[in-house]
């Protein structure tokens, strides 16, 4: 029995279905990193060289990633209503209140130096305060004006699309983070399913010593590894019960902590407060933002002008008037850009949104949850299970050659 042990075709036998468990590891850890990496394509395009699948069909993966899930998990109307109009007004006031002399004395500065510089003090204070005390009234008509029209001054799903497709590793870590347990499982399972497969083919070969037996196994191996381990995770689709164990596929039993993950990300970095009211500034309805507020603040001017307008007119004459209304509308406009840049406001606003989302996430029927994470293997499936066999087969035939001396060419 130990003169076995010390037998080379012992050890020759022995060292196949650990060389299939390494085949299976190596092969699917590749078909992960190939699925993400690299961000750019390598090599010489168009077909010589590589990119990651997810970040080379970033447009689509984006809009799989938005039609399976956000255009199922709330409208624009419920999501402000979530980050909640009155307390979104009430930052606007609270955020801008401390600069409004400096806002008023760069407009007016820019536009009437003169005039400005030669205001006595206390008119200078009175304007300050009739401008404070104009603009919570203000604030609260035009986040109102645009709760009701929220709908259609932007688009929710364009919005989420074009952030990811613009940030390629936002994109990736979207999918790697809701995935992570089955991206393991998958790269894990290679090893022991092929060693199952390895002693199978150590069985082949002690009773079929045929050349093409190890190279046909090494693909088989390379092909099988990924193909059981995707079935793994998303079969059955609904749970079945076998006896008493509940059986479903291993993503599908998570439904509940990938909610928590996908809209924690979608939420804090992309459904953003600061990224909505960008989407509404710069968006194709953009201009219809811009005039609601300059609508709301032009009228603010000639209030503040109060008694003193015909004596304001006179100096600027109704043109110069005019353009400083358009002036201080452009200004609350360029205001709104980095009003929202809070990240602490932005993280507060997006858990309420996030609260709503995960709810009807975790409600999401598997069939129509799978597809968060099933797309990332479907669109090039084929492709990398080829290429798990296709090494999987010239690892068998460097066993073939290196381990049991066996000649192409005999």
């Amino acid at each position: 029995m130990t003169d076995i042990f010390y037998s080379t075709t012992f050890w020759q036998y022995a060292s196949i279905p650990v060389i299939a468990a390494l085949i299976g590891w190596i092969t699917n850890w590749l078909a992960i990193k190939l699925t993400f990496l690299p961000l750019e394509f390598i090599g010489i395009p168009p077909f010589l060289g590589w990119q990651g699948i997810i970040p080379s069909k970033a447009e689509k993966m984006a809009e799989i990633a938005v039609d399976s899930t956000i255009a199922k998990l709330g409208t624009v109307q419920e999501v402000f209503e979530q980050i909640d109009p009155q307390i979104l007004a009430q930052y606007i006031v609270d955020a801008n209140m401390p600069r409004i002399e400096e806002y008023v004395d760069e407009i007016m500065l820019e536009e009437y130096p003169t005039l400005w510089d030669n205001l006595p003090d206390s008119a200078k204070q009175l304007l300050y305060a009739r401008v404070r005390s104009h603009a919570p009234a203000l604030v609260d008509n035009l986040v109102q004006e645009i709760n009701n029209q929220v709908d259609s001054l932007f688009d929710i799903k364009e919005m989420v699309k074009e952030q990811l497709r613009e940030n390629k590793e936002l994109l990736n870590r979207l999918f790697q983070e809701c995935g992570d347990k089955e991206f393991r499982f998958i790269i894990n399972s290679g090893l022991w399913l092929g060693f199952i497969f390895g002693l199978i083919q150590t069985a082949l070969w002690w009773f079929l010593p045929i050349d093409w037996v190890l190279p046909v196994c090494g693909l088989i191996v390379g092909l099988g590894t990924n193909w059981v381990a995707l079935n793994v995770i998303f079969r059955p689709l609904n749970p079945v019960k076998v006896g008493p164990f509940r059986l479903q596929g291993l993503f599908l039993r998570r439904q509940k902590e990938v909610a928590g993950v996908f809209c924690n990300i979608v939420t804090h970095e992309v459904l953003t407060v600061s990224n909505i009211v960008e989407a509404m500034l710069n968006g194709p309805e953009g201009d219809r933002t811009r005039a609601l507020i300059q609508k709301h603040v032009k009228p603010v001017v000639d209030e503040v002008a109060g008694i003193g307008r015909p004596l304001t007119q006179l100096v600027m004459g109704p043109k110069g008037f005019a353009e400083l209304k358009q002036r201080v509308g452009e200004k609350a406009v360029a205001i709104s850009h980095h009003t929202f840049n809070d990240k602490m406001f932005n993280d507060d606003r997006a858990e309420a949104v996030e609260r709503i989302m995960r709810e009807r996430m975790e409600a999401l029927a598997p069939v129509e949850f799978q597809n968060l994470l099933r797309p990332c293997f479907q669109e090039d499936e084929l492709k990398l299970i080829l290429i798990g066999g296709g090494l999987g087969f010239l690892a068998g035939l460097a066993q073939l050659i290196l381990i049991f001396g066996q000649s192409l060419m005999s």
